[in-house]
Formats: structure tokens, C-alpha cells, sequence
């Protein structure tokens, strides 16, 4: 399943979204993925494993499942999680980038892709459009959070 959308996070013509800065919005998605337990409830640890020049590697743990993944940043642009094939888990992964098409509007690109070839997209064509949904909520949810932090300043605590 390969699949894509996009959140608008300012928009000068609707003025009841707070506008947040570049620099703001990369701090929550840097954020989000050291610390998710502040964007995934269900989430009961996460331990950085190693961090290197361009990212880190994570273990995440839900129960009694565990998965090891890495984050690849490219500052002020892109977040990128992969996650290797593992026990049950094919290979897998999700980028989130920020765009800008003008001076006035951002947006993040949430773009997911689990792997799978066409066959096995088509046999659980019924499945994805259910992780489909699922995943475009928790975005927007994310965002959700951002914007709230950012609302408390903690965003901009970040930069300093």
C-alpha cells in the first residue's frame, strides 16, 4: 500500500488556524519522533538507541511487541521513518515533508509505503482502505498536538 495526503498548516485566508513558522513545525515533527508517547497513547516505551549525524534508530515497544526503527532527518524539510523487516513486520515506512509553495502557506506531506507488492495490495485492498483512515486521523491528530504546543510555547522553547 503506497499512500499520500496533505495538511494544510497555514492558510492566510482562514484566520481561525494560528499560523506556525517553519521552524516551529520542523521542532513538533523532531518532536514527535523522539518523544511519541506525546502523539501515540497506546505507545508504552520508547528508548533511542543510537543517534548518529542524520537521524537515530528507536525501539518502540506496544505490549509485548517491540519494533526497531530509524529516523533520517534532513533539517527543515523531511522526516523519515523506516522500519526494517522483522518478525512479523515487512518493511516499511513513512516521510513526512514540509512544504512551502508560497511565502504565506505550509504544508506537511504525509506519504506511507508498507512494502507490499501490487498482488498483496490488491488481495487487502479492504484492510488498507481502514490503515488508510486510520493514519490520515492520527496525521491530523498530530498536528492537533503541534499546534497546542506550539500554543504553550513549548515549540519555541525547543529552538533556543
Amino acid at each position: 500500500m503506497k499512500f499520500e495526503h496533505l495538511i494544510e498548516i497555514n492558510d492566510p485566508l482562514n484566520p481561525l488556524l494560528d499560523a506556525l513558522s517553519i521552524k516551529q513545525l520542523w521542532s513538533g515533527l523532531v518532536l514527535r519522533a523522539e518523544s511519541p508517547k506525546l502523539f501515540v497513547p497506546h505507545l508504552d516505551e520508547c528508548t533511542i538507541t543510537e543517534r548518529s549525524e542524520n537521524g537515530f534508530s528507536r525501539s518502540l515497544r506496544y505490549g509485548e511487541l517491540v519494533i526497531d526503527d530509524r529516523v533520517v532527518l534532513e533539517p527543515m524539510r523531511q522526516v523519515r521513518y523506516e522500519v526494517a523487516a522483522q518478525q512479523d513486520i515487512s518493511q516499511s515506512s513513512l516521510t513526512m515533508t514540509i512544504e512551502t509553495p508560497t511565502a504565506d502557506t505550509l504544508y506537511v506531506r504525509f506519504q506511507y509505503d508498507d512494502g507490499h507488492d501490487a498482488a498483496t495490495d490488491a488481495a487487502n485492498s479492504m484492510y488498507d482502505e481502514f490503515r488508510r483512515s486510520a493514519y490520515q486521523e492520527s496525521d491530523i491528530d498530530t498536528i492537533r498536538v503541534l499546534r497546542d504546543l506550539a500554543q504553550q510555547g513549548r515549540l519555541d522553547a525547543m529552538l533556543n
